[in-house]
């Protein structure tokens, strides 16, 4: 009788494990999750800015499938005879009674249409706010140059497919603002007409916008939206956020949190935290109730009408100009009050995009930079930031003239003239206020370096002066109130080179060194104190 004894059989692999070998020798997931599911992030309450936009547009994907299986994006005639009583009866189009349709008559489409559109708010909201952060931050610099374009390309987008989103309906709301669009596109110089019949299929409103658009909605915009989402998701897995500055964080490493499984943790819960926030907003505030406002109708306009906010600048660029116009030979006409907002619409926001660009050309800084930067340590970028957010909210006023005059008793025609004022003494005045205050701000640091904090202790020195004690700072706040780089400013090259030979300066040289005088020079930023001054300053011993 033998004495050894069999090993136990070991069982079938569960269902899941076999998926799982199943997949990971055909696709080798295993060893790309084992190098990434690791990776380190910083963590910062600022980068929820970015998961908000994620989040959002994830839940306008899920909500604008569900509308898609209800609306029938047509502007032919038909009777209308749902549950909408005050409706019923009258000849509207088939896309604006399958809006009533889902508003009234389809289980859930009422809050489904509210949470679609509150999400295209909130995405577009939180894009705006989170571009804010990375340019006050200078997140935007070298090698996250290409990811901030990326960023702002889904921006336009965003406001692109919002445009084309609330214009479906057919009402009398959205179709006064796709007659401004008809507008704009007639005012392009030769071509407009052209472009116009094109966009519409003939005279204006036409039988094939509202088809148009809702391919141009439901699949050109969001297919692209997607590509430059992953696209910046995969840059922003690859070069991970910037950190903010304090000890042991350097540009060289990354301090924070493993992204498997805190980071997915936490996104998770921030994911439902969005949804539910969207959804009690639908839930609780209407939005774009077509039912009280009404078919379309090319002959009236509703009083009042405004877009959503983010379009809401170029509604009042387009108010606050003159009207001025110019025939050119051979009959064309230039209607400078659409043609010269469109322009400035183009102009300045792409002043923005290329701005990382145009001050790394003035910085002559190819370095990458992974530490970001507190707002107050580069005020030129700090004010240019805050002047181009003024000039953009004194649109938005100029876009609203009407609202205003009625809610104020005010005359219209004055607000559009503080309008017109405004937007070329607002951006200066807030330019020049920011900078002051962000070197206001270094001094205030650079005191609180060499002197510490006020204690509130008076302390008699031995020849009978009397003087206020300071704490010393620790040494986390003395690192992060002087680890930011300071730049000095660019030199003139002479104008006689090595060989005696006289050297021309060209124009772009000679604006790049003024430029940057204006970024670092005596009156763009104060030095933070040395270490010499530190030790200085110490050894009194006024601060202990």
């Amino acid at each position: 009788m033998s004495t050894t004894e069999s090993q136990p059989r070991r069982g079938a692999p569960p269902k899941g494990e076999r998926i799982a070998d199943w997949a990971d020798g055909r696709m080798g997931l295993y060893g790309l999750a084992k190098a990434n599911m690791r990776k380190i992030f910083p963590d910062h309450w600022s980068f929820m800015l970015g998961e908000i936009c994620m989040y959002s547009f994830v839940i306008l994907i899920i909500t604008g499938i569900f509308l898609t299986l209800f609306f029938h994006p047509s502007m032919n005639e038909v009777v209308y005879d749902g549950s909408y009583a005050p409706l019923r009866g009258q000849r509207v189009s088939e896309a604006f009674a399958s809006t009533l349709h889902i508003s009234f008559d389809v289980r859930g489409g009422l809050l489904i249409r509210q949470i679609h559109h509150w999400s295209a708010l909130v995405f577009l909201a939180g894009m705006f706010v989170h571009m804010m952060r990375v340019f006050f931050t200078g997140a935007f610099r070298k090698p996250r140059d290409l990811n901030w374009m990326f960023g702002f390309l889904l921006f336009v987008l965003g406001m692109l497919t919002g445009f084309t989103g609330y214009s479906l309906p057919d009402d009398l709301l959205s179709g006064t603002g796709v007659r401004f669009m008809e507008g704009a596109i007639l005012a392009v110089p030769v071509v407009g007409s052209y472009l116009q019949m094109f966009v519409f299929g003939g005279e204006f409103p036409g039988a094939d916008f509202v088809p148009r658009f809702y391919t141009v909605h439901v699949l050109l915009l969001p297919g692209i939206m997607v590509a430059l989402m992953a696209v910046h998701l995969i840059l922003v897995f690859y070069h991970k956020h910037t950190q903010y500055a304090g000890p042991g964080r350097t540009n060289k490493n990354v301090v924070g949190m493993p992204f498997m499984p805190v980071y997915m943790a936490k996104a998770g819960g921030f994911f439902f935290l969005v949804f539910g926030v969207t959804a009690v907003l639908a839930a609780i505030a209407s939005i774009n109730p077509v039912w009280a406002i009404g078919p379309y109708r090319a002959d009236q306009v509703s009083n009042g009408s405004q877009p959503d906010w983010y379009m809401g600048f170029t509604e009042g660029a387009v108010r606050a100009m003159p009207a001025m116009e110019y025939v050119l030979p051979g009959g064309y006409t230039l209607n400078f009050g659409v043609l010269i907002p469109l322009v400035l619409l183009v102009v300045v926001p792409g002043a923005l995009a290329m701005y990382p660009y145009f001050e790394s050309w003035v910085v002559r800084d190819l370095r990458e930079h992974h530490i970001a930067e507190r707002p107050r340590n580069a005020p030129f970028r700090t004010a240019f930031g805050a002047a181009w957010i003024s000039w953009y909210g004194v649109l938005m006023l100029g876009g609203a003239n009407d609202i205003i005059a009625g809610f104020f008793h005010l005359s219209i025609n004055s607000i559009t003239w503080c309008v017109r004022i405004g937007f070329f003494v607002v951006p200066p005045a807030v330019f020049f206020i920011t900078k002051r205050i962000c070197l206001g701000l270094q001094r205030r640091d650079r005191e609180l370096v060499l002197h510490g904090r006020e204690t509130g202790i008076i302390k008699r020195l031995p020849h009978g002066e009397y003087v206020e004690v300071h704490k010393a700072l620790e040494q986390a706040d003395l690192y992060r109130l002087t680890a930011h780089d300071q730049y000095s400013p660019l030199p003139l090259a002479p104008a006689v080179n090595e060989y005696g030979v006289e050297r021309k300066l060209t124009r772009r040289e000679r604006l790049r060194v003024r430029l940057s005088r204006g970024y670092f020079g005596e009156t763009g930023q104060i030095q933070k104190p040395t270490a010499h001054e530190y030790r200085e300053i110490a050894g009194s011993g006024i601060r202990h």
